[in-house]
């Protein structure tokens, strides 16, 4: 073991990390062997200490000298082989056949304290040969924005990527302005995508889409294996993980806004956390990312947008459906066609939950839906204002409506089904990272006082509990806010 060493004159235990090189061994014509940027002055912004007790790892090593080298990966553990990944994708429709980790690499594998395999991952490490002229960095802001969102969205119940550290560098990154530069520890089931299947299928070579498929299946989708397709079996497998996850997202009023094919997981997992926001006002056509001028990823389109992706997947396995190209189309639409159903069961589920039922009524939804739309109500509050509302108390409720008559009747009729408030507590959150909320954390952690996004995360890692004193937490943006613009920090 090597000896203790010191940050800031504090003696600490040095990092034992048993890490493995799975996805480098078996699929290197996908990494690309490379070593992070050098950190002129690495300094830890934010800690993930549950996630680092998951992993078996020991907070306080992480937090030393050799700790926040392996953070950066300037300090790579033995056993590890640092690579970044390459893939394709789809982006806004068009597509691109070489995109890769431009600004990323994946350090290895660790295994949680329950026996599951974990990417440990790092972005704003640097330029990679798949940076396409980037400068491979990444800004303090954006990467705190995905520790903030990632820690709501678990605790909200929602797969998701997940950080385990933010660590400043000491280097300047030029965007729109110079800005304080950050690398992000982000931990994965894996970060396999539909756009590595598309950078696969692109080159022609059947048996390394085996491997790739095979690899995916033994690390996320076993059950396909025993399967009499098992190929076939690992696409029906994410087209229902995907269609559960996005309906997830339309529970909570998520707008990912980047739903690009080279950004949908075969886990399953939200990944990529750049211009994504939650709604307020409830509004099916809302955009908050600067470069979705179309509205192509718009709240509302999310579903469909997932399903695109997946015929493109389906593209890419067409080799391994069948021999006969028409065959194995015929195959993959026939599966493709489950999502619909899968989403509408999963979302139907959900928001029957949400309305303190236990089984869905789509009209008396639909209608709700437009009283909510019509009458500009903020979506998580709205939802929340119904628990009281079932409790006999309907003023918090009829005080978000215009049209009171209309919300009035809804209300009865509602009532008439008996909903459980202690269901509609357990499903409709107080909290979640409101969007002003989210910038005034950044705005101040870009200053150089983070104090404001741990009391943030603080607040959204328990976004069910109603806590006194935290009634700005719960609030939508106050008017003077404006409209909301995202951007993805690239």
């Amino acid at each position: 073991m090597r000896p203790a060493t010191t940050l800031d004159g504090v003696t600490t235990t040095p990092v034992t990390l048993p890490i493995g090189n799975q996805f480098a061994s078996e699929l290197p014509e996908l990494a690309v062997p490379w070593q992070s940027d050098e950190t002129p002055d690495p300094r830890l912004l934010v800690l993930n200490e549950a996630l680092a007790s998951e992993l078996g790892l020991d907070a306080d090593a992480l937090r030393s000298a050799d700790g926040l080298g392996l953070l950066t990966g300037t300090t790579v553990p033995p056993g590890a082989t640092p690579v970044a990944q390459g893939y394709a994708g789809h982006q806004f429709g068009g597509y691109a056949p070489r995109l890769g980790d431009g600004r990323a690499l994946l350090i290895g594998e660790l295994t949680d304290r329950e026996g599951r395999l974990r990417d440990l991952h790092l972005k704003g490490s640097g330029r990679t040969p798949f940076s396409r002229g980037g400068d491979g960095l990444a800004a303090v802001g954006p990467m705190l924005r995905e520790y903030v969102v990632s820690e709501a969205m678990h605790a909200l119940g929602v797969p998701t990527t997940r950080a385990l550290a933010v660590v400043a560098t000491g280097r300047d990154v030029r965007r729109e302005t110079v800005l304080p530069g950050a690398v992000l520890a982000r931990v994965a089931s894996s970060h396999l995508r539909v756009g590595s299947f598309q950078y696969v299928a692109a080159s022609g070579d059947v048996e390394l889409l085996r491997r790739l498929a095979d690899h995916a299946i033994a690390r996320h989708h076993p059950a396909a294996a025993g399967a009499e397709h098992p190929y076939r079996a690992l696409f029906e497998a994410v087209v229902a993980a995907q269609a559960d996850l996005v309906a997830r997202w339309m529970l909570v009023g998520f707008v990912h806004g980047v739903m690009n094919t080279d950004n949908m997981t075969i886990s399953g997992e939200t990944i990529d956390y750049g211009p994504c926001a939650f709604i307020e006002s409830f509004d099916p056509g809302a955009v908050f990312s600067s470069i979705d001028t179309g509205g192509r990823y718009a709240y509302g389109n999310q579903p469909a947008a997932a399903e695109w992706n997946l015929a493109r997947f389906a593209e890419a396995l067409l080799p391994l459906l069948a021999d006969d190209q028409e065959r194995a189309v015929e195959l993959a639409v026939e599966s493709l066609g489950m999502f619909r159903s899968r989403y509408a069961a999963s979302y139907s589920a959900g928001f029957a939950a949400k309305l303190g039922l236990t089984g869905a009524d789509a009209a008396l939804g639909d209608e709700l839906l437009g009283l909510f739309h019509a009458s500009h109500v903020d979506w998580t509050g709205g939802f929340r204002a119904l628990s009281s509302a079932a409790r006999g108390d309907t003023a918090p409720v009829r005080d978000l409506f215009i049209d009171l008559a209309g919300i009035d009747d809804w209300l009865a009729r509602w009532r008439a089904l008996d909903p459980d408030p202690a269901l509609m507590d357990r499903t409709n959150p107080v909290h979640i990272p409101r969007n002003h909320l989210v910038e005034e954390a950044l705005d101040a952690a870009t200053a150089g006082e983070p104090d404001l996004v741990e009391q943030l995360v603080d607040v959204v890692r328990r976004p069910f509990e109603q806590r006194p004193g935290l009634e700005r937490y719960a609030a939508p943006a106050p008017q003077d806010f404006g409209r909301y613009i995202t951007y993805c920090g690239t």
